[in-house]
């Protein structure tokens, strides 16, 4: 059967996509950045799944406000890097894998979580900036992604438990799958950020860390942290955060397994105006 080998966390600041696309990133600003993430390439390399399944959220490029799904999943053959305003990043198209998308639909909604079914859809910064991270500039991403985005942009946005047992079920549909397959979970957005209003450029440093540290060892906790509270002491787009429980909730550990290891941490204040985190954690 498929197994969900580990999970990755990270956050998909726009700013960063742009300044690998630019040359930028041997520039003083942004090398902490990116050498935060030289283990997490490794890493990948030395632990290349055969599937990446990635949360994100759609930035108003494949959705609009005239239609919003809470839960969409990719099932296409590829996925089309979108022109946000500025043109597509210049990064290779995305490859998906229909049969576990299709498995993981059927499987999910039949534990009674409704999605979207997309066939067609471009993919923005959301997805391609994480994959960037972990990757590199290759000529193709390492292996197929399906991609899953979540409403994280026009409230009412699902909460936290709702993500977190939501990962619970992709593991089930995952578990079911009747081919060999190593699959990677992502969980990215966030940290804490506004972008907005009075409070715009706020960044909170504890909170974060906090989060991080909650997420590793108490996720049934942290899944139970209100919306406002997201929104009061991350910025209005630290919601973007309740996507991690959705990668975190689909760790073996829950199923009464080991506590998964930690094998790789990073935080990094600022890129442009957000907080960048970054987690790794391994299935035993």
């Amino acid at each position: 059967m498929a197994k969900i080998t580990a999970s990755v966390y990270t956050s998909h600041v726009p700013a960063i996509g742009a300044a690998l696309d630019l040359g930028k990133s041997g520039e003083p600003y942004w090398q902490p950045v990116f050498k935060g993430y030289d283990f997490s390439k490794k890493w990948l390399a030395e632990n290349r799944p055969d599937v990446i399944f990635l949360v994100y959220n759609d930035h108003a490029t494949a959705f609009s406000l005239e239609m919003i799904p809470t839960f969409a999943i990719g099932c296409a053959e590829s996925f089309t890097p979108a022109d946000e305003g500025w043109g597509p990043r210049p990064v290779p198209v995305v490859q998906g894998h229909p049969e576990l998308a299709a498995h993981i639909a059927q499987s999910v909604i039949q534990q009674d979580f409704d999605l979207t079914i997309v066939n067609k859809m471009d993919v923005d910064h959301g997805l391609t900036v994480p994959l960037s991270l972990m990757c590199g500039q290759p000529q193709a991403w390492p292996c197929p992604v399906i991609p899953f985005a979540v409403n994280v942009v026009q409230y009412p946005v699902p909460s936290g438990r709702r993500c977190f047992e939501l990962g619970k079920a992709i593991r089930k549909a995952v578990e079911s799958f009747d081919k060999p397959l190593k699959v990677q979970i992502w969980g990215t957005g966030g940290m804490s950020h506004q972008l907005q209003g009075p409070r715009a450029g706020l960044i909170n440093k504890e909170f974060d860390n906090a989060f991080l540290d909650q997420l590793i060892a108490d996720p049934e906790g942290l899944a139970g942290k209100p919306h406002i509270d997201y929104v009061r002491e991350a910025g209005s787009e630290g919601i973007e955060l309740v996507m991690w429980l959705i990668a975190r909730g689909a760790m073996a550990d829950l199923a009464g397994g080991l506590a998964p290891k930690v094998a790789h941490r990073f935080y990094h204040v600022p890129a442009s105006n957000t907080a960048v985190g970054h987690l790794i954690l391994e299935n035993q």
